[in-house]
C-alpha cells in the first residue's frame, strides 16, 4: 500500500499569511506529524507528499527531509487527487496533511477496517466534532447521522482509470486523532491550548 499525503492546499481559511498552514508548529511542523505517523505505522511500501504551486515552502521542507514529493497543478483537492490516482497502482491510503493528532496506531486501525472497496472514506459524526470544539459546514448525511469527512480515504487506484464516478463507501469512526483537521485559526488556537 502507498501512503499519499495531500499537501498542496492554499490554507486560505487560516486567516494569516505565513507560514504555510502545514508548516505551523505543534511541537514540529504539522505536516511532519502526518508523515512520521505514516512511516511509523510500517503499513506502506512508499510514502509520498502531493504538493502544488500553492505550497512551495512545504515542498522545500519536505524535500530537505528526504520526503519524495509529487507535483500537482493546485486545482483543488479533488482534482489534484484524481490526477495522482490515475498514475498509481494498488491501494492508496490518502490523508490530508493537516491532521496533527494522527498516529501510527489509528492508521493501522483504519487499514484493518478497510474492506477492499474501490473507495472507502472515513467520517466522524458532527456531534463528536462539536464535542471537540470543532465545526464544519461540509456535512454529509450517512446512516441518518450528520457527518464530516476526515480527509482520509483508502482507494484502489487500479479501479480509477478515468474520471468516471465510483461508489464511495463510508466508515464512521469518532476518534479525535482523525477528527482534528486543522482548517482555521481557531482550530490552531484550540490545538495549541490542548
Amino acid at each position: 500500500m502507498i501512503g499519499l499525503v495531500m499537501a498542496g492546499g492554499r490554507g486560505s481559511r487560516m486567516e494569516f499569511p505565513a507560514p504555510e498552514k502545514l508548516l505551523l508548529e505543534y511541537e514540529k511542523p504539522i505536516i511532519f506529524h502526518v508523515i512520521d505517523s505514516l512511516n511509523d505505522s510500517h503499513c506502506f511500501s512508499k510514502v509520498f507528499a502531493a504538493t502544488s504551486p500553492n505550497s512551495p515552502d512545504t515542498k522545500y521542507e519536505l524535500e530537505q527531509r528526504g520526503i519524495e514529493t509529487l507535483d500537482t497543478q493546485g486545482n483543488g483537492y479533488v482534482n489534484d487527487l484524481n490526477f495522482l490516482l490515475q498514475k498509481m497502482d494498488g491501494f492508496v491510503f490518502v490523508v490530508s496533511g493537516d491532521l496533527p493528532l494522527l498516529d501510527e496506531a489509528i492508521i493501522q486501525k483504519l487499514i484493518e477496517l478497510n474492506s477492499g472497496n474501490v473507495w472507502t472514506s472515513f467520517l466522524v459524526s458532527k456531534k463528536f466534532l462539536n464535542y471537540l470544539g470543532l465545526k464544519s459546514n461540509l456535512l454529509i448525511n450517512y446512516d441518518n447521522i450528520d457527518c464530516v469527512h476526515t480527509g482520509i480515504s483508502i482507494v484502489n487506484a487500479d479501479k480509477i482509470q478515468n474520471l468516471d464516478p465510483v461508489k464511495e463507501n463510508y466508515i464512521i469512526l469518532d476518534d479525535k486523532r482523525i477528527a482534528f483537521n486543522l482548517n482555521t485559526k481557531k482550530d490552531y488556537e484550540l490545538l495549541s491550548s490542548s
